[in-house]
């Protein structure tokens, strides 16, 4: 269920009304020569998108994400493989330099348990895995770059098993049956007698179809049974977090995590889709939740996390408020304070998969951006690929940073209508790349 239109988030848009947004006047060419050149003098080349090799570059990425417990980056695109590699270079450059110790996908709390049982401890096939939780609404994640990443992450903990790096999912679209277990499991174990109503709230829940299935399943369910459900798995959530955490804290706080992850399952279809304002309030619930998984995680395990997601769920602010009123990033940063830095992404052409409105998966390939746009005067700068700081960018860069233009944010759906982006009231750190290539993606 991925940033922008995915699945059920796409389900969801299409119920609205998309909004027509005014296109700015261009900036006249002299006021824009001074925007590049303040830009020229802010900005850090990168080498290469590709991980591996010398990453000596990236230390002036380290300097931007200064001391941030958890360094949202984004993607212009689903569907891009230069968006993914790079995440892959500079989470190995944060593991390595930085002490980086998490990864943090936009996917399900259960995909990333199965996948952080790979990295850690070797536990199944990732191309399995990938295959198998990547369905449907996360589809664009089961590609050559995100194998390659986990593949590393394993060999890495190979080397470093008292110090391994993790893989977490922060999303909810599915909650796999392992995670129905896990709960019924520390159940039996530490309140044998609570079981029979355990298995009484989650009989008919527990999946028995494969993720793509299991979701179109639940948005066909009637509204009434939605809700119904999410009664279900909120009392038991409610039931567990009455109980005493006993001798083993760590055994109750993972249980109570993981019976939350159900229930924000449940509740995440438990929204009348066919309400435009409760559409909207699901928009901002899925949001939220992310927000919380992530903080969590970060609290709980001590780690830092870099968190790979779209442009706009990293951000600050949303860039189509009347559909997405607040995003990750916005309660990333009530929950952190400026533990959480913003990492955003902008491209001047390239080529991306996207769902075509016939339905069918397919790659689209983009010229040059158009006058008027954030990434036409972006590309001008000296440099093919690199990163600023928009905190510190000199002026005029910052005056004209802070106002909104027209900027790409593809999800997984296209054609899809530029938004008017203020990049430095979005984000903290941009990272501009002259040209992308599509992702190559595995067997579905």
């Amino acid at each position: 269920m991925h940033r922008h239109r995915t699945g059920l988030l796409l389900t969801l848009f299409i119920i609205l009304a998309a909004l027509t947004t005014g296109i700015p006047a261009a900036a006249t060419p002299s006021a824009t020569h001074t925007v590049v050149d303040a830009l020229d003098r802010a900005a850090r080349p990168l080498r290469t998108v590709e991980p591996g090799g010398d990453s000596a570059d990236l230390r002036a990425v380290d300097r931007m994400i200064g001391g941030a417990r958890v360094a949202g980056l984004g993607e212009a695109t689903h569907g891009s493989h230069d968006f993914f590699a790079l995440k892959d270079r500079v989470f190995r450059h944060l593991v390595e330099e930085r002490g980086f110790r998490t990864f943090a996908l936009e996917a399900p709390w259960s995909t990333g348990l199965r996948l952080d049982d790979y990295v850690r401890y070797g536990k199944g096939d990732p191309r399995r895995i990938m295959r198998e939780e990547f369905q449907r609404d996360y589809l664009w994640w089961n590609n050559s770059d995100h194998l390659r990443l986990v593949e590393w992450m394993r060999a890495y903990n190979r080397h470093h098993p008292d110090d391994p790096v993790r893989f977490m999912g922060d999303d909810f679209a599915w909650a796999g049956p392992e995670l129905y277990d896990k709960v019924t499991d520390y159940v039996a174990r530490a309140h044998p007698g609570l079981l029979a109503r355990f298995t009484q709230l989650y009989r008919g829940l527990r999946p028995t179809v494969g993720t793509g299935a299991y979701i179109e399943r639940y948005l066909n369910t009637p509204f009434a049974e939605r809700k119904r459900m999410a009664a279900r798995t909120g009392e038991a959530l409610d039931l567990l977090r009455r109980q005493a955490p006993g001798a083993d804290r760590e055994a109750y706080d993972w249980a109570v995590q993981h019976a939350t992850a159900i229930d924000q399952t449940a509740r995440g279809y438990a929204f009348d889709f066919e309400d435009a304002q409760q559409v909207r309030a699901a928009m901002r619930y899925r949001d939220s939740v992310m927000a919380d998984n992530v903080a969590w995680w970060e609290r709980h395990t001590g780690t830092k996390v870099l968190l790979s997601a779209h442009n706009a769920h990293v951000a600050y602010v949303p860039d189509d408020p009347a559909h997405y009123p607040k995003m990750q990033g916005a309660f990333l940063r009530d929950r952190l304070d400026d533990a959480y830095v913003s990492v955003g992404f902008t491209f001047h052409r390239g080529s991306f998969n996207a769902t075509a409105p016939d339905g069918n998966v397919r790659e689209f390939t983009l010229g040059p951006a158009g006058a008027g746009s954030n990434e036409a005067t972006l590309d001008r700068v000296a440099h093919r690929d690199y990163a600023v700081d928009l905190r510190t960018v000199p002026p005029p860069a910052r005056t004209w940073l802070n106002r909104a233009r027209p900027t790409r944010s593809i999800g997984t759906a296209y054609p899809e209508p530029e938004h008017d982006i203020a990049l430095a009231r979005s984000h903290d750190v941009l990272i501009h790349l002259h040209s992308v290539a599509a992702a190559r993606l595995r067997q579905r």
